[in-house]
């Protein structure tokens, strides 16, 4: 475990690459104790200057899109190109059956063995707040160590497309073709946060379908709202099962960072990106230090009481939380 005497020293191995080290400090960050979090926040601040230089992109899919197969024959063909890649894999399901994504390195198998690759499934906790601000801080670490490539992967529950997407340069959605009601199975919310739609399993019997999917998916990525100026986004069909379609893949997200770069979006995504980072986490952090207040957490559960018994309407309800946090922390 990392500590405040090899904390240097740690931070050398980091930028060096070194896995163990990389791994380490992924379990500092990850820590709740108050003296890890102090120490973390003195390692995320020394490494700062050395992030940034990644290519960050977010991975959604709906189960059975072949996420796993996709992400392994993705991650392979960037590896054999030369670059190094990093999967945090984001899991906001309950907390109970534990998700489906401490599976999914099972599943990489051979990704997983890549010495160039390098994967970390991020439990929830029941909390996807929580779990994205590790997710971000996470990826920093993997900038350090030098991957060139860092992917955050989701599957696809509750609000963790936007969170992920709030993270990263570039956004792919993982669709599969149906029974002629595909963009029924995909949230118009999904479709205009989305940069490319990948539409998997383009293979056999359901070639066909595929390409009928993939021209809906285009024909309504060019009606919907565009999320930048300078980009169109498209819907493209791969099958990562027979890695074909994997290579167009890659030059779309290529294009795509050339364009956002050329214009001087990216810069000004990254930028926004941390200040609506850092503007979430103070305020989750203020609600957690007023609920640590005792007298306002005896009034607040007095006040739910209330409101379960009908005694009082939520917006009274409400208004007398206003009123007691203006009346005990702010007069």
């Amino acid at each position: 475990m990392i500590s405040s005497a090899t904390l240097a020293d740690s931070i050398q191995r980091l930028r060096l690459g070194e896995r163990a080290t990389l791994a380490q400090a992924m379990t500092l960050v990850e820590s709740q104790h108050p003296r890890h979090q102090l120490l973390s926040t003195q390692l995320l601040d020394a490494i700062i200057p050395f992030t940034g230089n990644a290519l960050r992109l977010g991975i959604t899919g709906t189960p059975g899109a072949g996420k796993s197969t996709f992400l392994e024959a993705f991650g392979m063909l960037l590896i054999r190109k030369g670059l190094r890649v990093a999967v945090i894999a984001v899991d906001p399901s309950s907390p109970v059956s534990g998700g489906s994504i401490l599976g999914d390195k099972t599943r990489m198998t051979e990704l997983a063995r890549a010495d160039a690759a390098f994967i970390r499934p991020v439990p929830s906790s029941g909390h996807l707040g929580g779990t994205s601000q590790r997710a971000r801080e996470l990826m920093l670490l993997c900038e350090a160590a030098g991957f060139d490539v860092v992917i955050v992967e989701t599957v696809g529950v509750g609000q963790s497309e936007t969170e992920v997407a709030s993270m990263v340069d570039c956004f792919l959605s993982l669709q599969i073709a149906g029974g002629g009601d595909d963009l029924q199975g995909i949230k118009k919310g999904i479709m205009e946060m989305a940069d490319l739609v990948i539409i998997n399993k383009d293979d056999g019997d359901n070639r066909a379908n595929v390409a009928i999917t993939r021209h809906m998916y285009d024909s309504a990525l060019h009606i919907l709202r565009r999320k930048y100026d300078e980009w169109q986004p498209q819907a493209l069909a791969c099958s990562a099962l027979e890695k074909r379609g994997i290579e167009e893949i890659w030059q779309a997200i290529i294009d795509f960072k050339t364009c956002l770069i050329a214009s001087g979006r990216l810069e000004k995504v990254r930028q926004q990106q941390a200040v609506d980072w850092l503007q979430k986490q103070a305020e989750e952090e203020a609600l957690h230090l007023l609920f640590s207040c005792t007298d306002f957490d005896r009034y607040f559960q007095q006040t739910l009481r209330s409101v379960r018994n009908n005694d009082l309407s939520p917006r009274t309800g409400l208004r007398h939380i206003s009123e007691f946090i203006q009346h005990h922390y702010f007069d």
